[in-house]
C-alpha cells in the first residue's frame, strides 16, 4: 500500500490493518515519518523529532493494545516522556536542552494502547494564548493556507494531524485548546469531562481543574476510541467524572434519540463573523433534519463579564506558579529575556492575587458553574435541553502574526467567546468540522454536552459525521505534496 494512501487512513482503520498483517508497524511508522519529512517544514508542527527512537520502537514490539503500532505526536506541553525534550514552549528551558525526568500517564496510557510517538508538537508558551506562534520555535502554520494560524495551544498537534503526518496527536484545553485548533484545522477536537483524565503526576488538577487533556483526531470513532484509553483514575487525582456505561467507542453509530438542542452565535457586546453565524445555523438546520428538536436557546449566562475576571485571576496566579517552577530549574529568577510579554504580564498579575482573591474567584466561579449547568438539568424538575450548539471562534482562523503582541490582545479576547465557560464548568464539548469558508478555511462548529455526558456527543457527533462527511475536504498542502514511495 502506497505511503500516502497508509497516512490518510485514521488511526482504527491502520491499527487494522496491523492485526490483519496487512502491513507492519514500522510500516507504520515508516510512512509517518516520510510524511512528516515531506510536509513539516511547512506547518513546523513537529519541533522535537525523534523518528530513529520511533522505528526502534516499531520493531521491538508493540503488543496487542488497540492502537498497536500507530504513530502519534505529543504536545510539548504536559505529556512529559522521560529524557526526552520538553520546552513547554519556552525559550528559557529550549536553551538548557531540558528533558522530561518522568513519563506522564497520558503518554504512558497512548504508549500501553500500542501508540508509538514520532516527535513532539510545537505550542505557544505555557499554552497561555490561541495560536501557536511561540518565540522558542516559531510559528505552526495551517496545512490549509500557510498564512494562517493553527489555533492554539493545540497547534502544533493539529498541524502534524491535519497535514496527515499521523492520525492522532496529544492535546490539552484550559480555554479551548483542543477545540479551536481542531476548528481551525478541520479536525475533530473532543475536550473531556473534569476528572475524565487525569493530569498526573505532575499536577492534582490544571489551572484549578479547568484544563484537561486530550487528542485532535480526524474521525469522531478515533476521537471516542483514544478517549477510551486516556480516561481513568490515577493515584492521588482530585477528581473523578462520572463512569460512563461502556466504551465510548460503542456510541459511535447509537441512536441518540431525539434530542432538545438548543443553538446560539451570539457573543454579547462583540462582532462574530457571517461565516461562524452560518455554520452554526446550518448545523442547526442539519439536526433538526435529523429528528432533533431544535431552538434558538443557551444558557443566559454565558456572557456574564465577572467570569472572565475571575478566569484572569485563576490563570494569572497559576502563571506565577509556573514561573516559580521555571526558577527552580533554571536556579535562577526569572527575567525578561526568558517568558515573552504576556505570560510576563500574567505572572505579575498573578503575584497581586491574595489568597483570599483566588478563594474568591473560584467560589464565583463554582456559582456561576451551578447556574449554567440548569440549563441542562433545571432545578425545577423540568426537561432541560441535551445540547448547545455555538461557534467555536468568533472568527475564520486569523492570520499569523494577527493575534501576537499588544494588538492582538484585543482580537484574542473577541474571538475567544465560546470556550473557556466549558472549562470552568467541567462539561466535554467537541469541534466538528462541518463549515469551510468561500476561500478554503475550515471553520468548527461546537456541541457541548451535560456533565459526564460524552457518550451523548460522540452519538450526535458520529451522526453528523454520516450525513455530512468531511472526509472528503483534504488541504491543499496534502494534495499538493502527496508522501512518495
Amino acid at each position: 500500500m502506497p505511503e500516502s494512501d497508509l497516512t490518510a487512513l485514521d488511526a482504527t482503520a491502520q491499527a487494522q490493518l496491523v492485526r490483519d498483517g496487512t502491513v507492519s508497524a514500522a510500516e507504520l511508522v515508516a510512512a509517518a515519518i516520510a510524511a512528516a519529512e515531506s510536509r513539516n517544514r511547512a506547518v513546523n508542527a513537529i519541533i522535537h523529532p525523534r523518528y530513529e527512537r520511533a522505528m526502534e520502537d516499531a520493531h521491538a514490539g508493540v503488543g496487542d493494545g488497540p492502537f498497536a503500532g500507530v504513530p502519534v505526536v505529543m504536545k510539548d506541553l504536559g505529556g512529559q516522556q522521560a529524557g526526552e525534550p520538553y520546552h513547554a514552549g519556552t525559550r528559557a528551558l529550549q536553551r538548557i536542552d531540558h528533558r522530561a525526568t518522568y513519563d506522564s500517564a497520558v503518554y504512558r496510557r497512548l504508549r500501553d494502547a500500542g501508540f508509538i510517538a514520532i516527535g513532539r508538537a510545537n505550542t505557544p508558551e505555557w499554552g497561555s494564548t490561541i495560536t501557536t506562534e511561540p518565540l522558542a520555535h516559531g510559528p505552526s502554520r495551517n496545512p490549509w493556507n500557510l498564512d494562517h494560524s493553527t489555533g492554539g495551544s493545540s497547534g502544533g498537534s493539529a498541524a502534524a494531524v491535519a497535514a496527515e503526518m499521523v492520525p492522532v496527536a496529544h492535546a490539552s484545553d484550559g480555554g479551548g485548546s483542543i477545540r479551536i485548533p481542531a476548528s481551525e484545522c478541520g479536525l475533530v477536537g473532543l475536550k473531556p469531562s473534569r476528572g475524565r483524565v487525569s493530569d498526573a503526576p505532575s499536577a492534582g488538577e490544571g489551572w484549578a481543574g479547568w484544563s484537561t487533556n486530550g487528542a485532535v483526531t480526524r474521525t469522531v470513532r478515533d476521537a471516542a476510541a483514544v478517549l477510551d484509553v486516556l480516561a481513568g483514575y490515577e493515584l492521588g487525582d482530585r477528581f473523578v467524572a462520572p463512569q460512563l456505561a461502556g466504551p465510548l467507542v460503542a456510541e459511535v453509530g447509537a441512536d441518540p434519540g431525539r434530542l432538545r438542542v438548543g443553538f446560539t452565535a451570539a457573543a454579547g457586546p462583540f462582532d462574530v463573523d457571517a461565516e461562524c453565524v452560518v455554520a452554526v445555523e446550518t448545523t442547526a438546520e442539519l439536526l433538526a433534519s435529523l429528528g432533533h428538536h431544535v431552538s434558538a436557546d443557551a444558557p443566559t449566562v454565558l456572557s456574564d463579564a465577572a467570569m472572565a475576571q475571575r478566569f484572569v485571576n485563576v490563570i494569572g496566579a497559576h502563571t506565577d506558579l509556573d514561573t516559580r517552577e521555571l526558577e527552580t530549574i533554571l536556579g535562577r529568577a526569572v527575567t525578561d529575556d526568558d517568558l515573552e510579554p504576556d505570560n510576563l504580564f500574567y505572572g505579575k498579575l498573578g503575584r497581586g492575587v491574595s489568597g483570599a482573591d483566588f478563594l474568591e474567584s473560584l467560589s464565583g466561579q463554582y456559582h456561576w458553574t451551578r447556574e449554567l449547568l440548569s440549563w441542562w438539568h433545571p432545578l425545577d424538575g423540568s426537561r432541560g435541553f441535551d445540547l448547545l450548539v455555538t461557534p467555536v471562534l468568533a472568527g475564520p482562523p486569523p492570520r499569523i502574526g494577527e493575534l501576537v503582541g499588544k494588538q492582538g490582545v484585543h482580537r484574542v479576547r473577541a474571538l475567544l467567546q465560546f470556550t473557556s465557560q466549558f472549562n470552568v464548568s467541567g462539561q466535554p464539548a467537541i469541534s466538528l468540522p462541518l463549515h469551510w469558508t468561500p476561500d478554503g478555511l475550515p471553520i468548527g462548529v461546537q456541541l457541548v454536552a451535560a456533565y459526564g455526558r460524552e457518550d451523548v456527543l460522540v452519538r450526535v457527533a458520529a451522526q453528523l459525521e454520516a450525513a455530512a462527511p468531511w472526509a472528503r475536504h483534504r488541504p491543499p498542502l496534502v494534495e499538493a505534496e502527496p508522501v512518495r514511495p
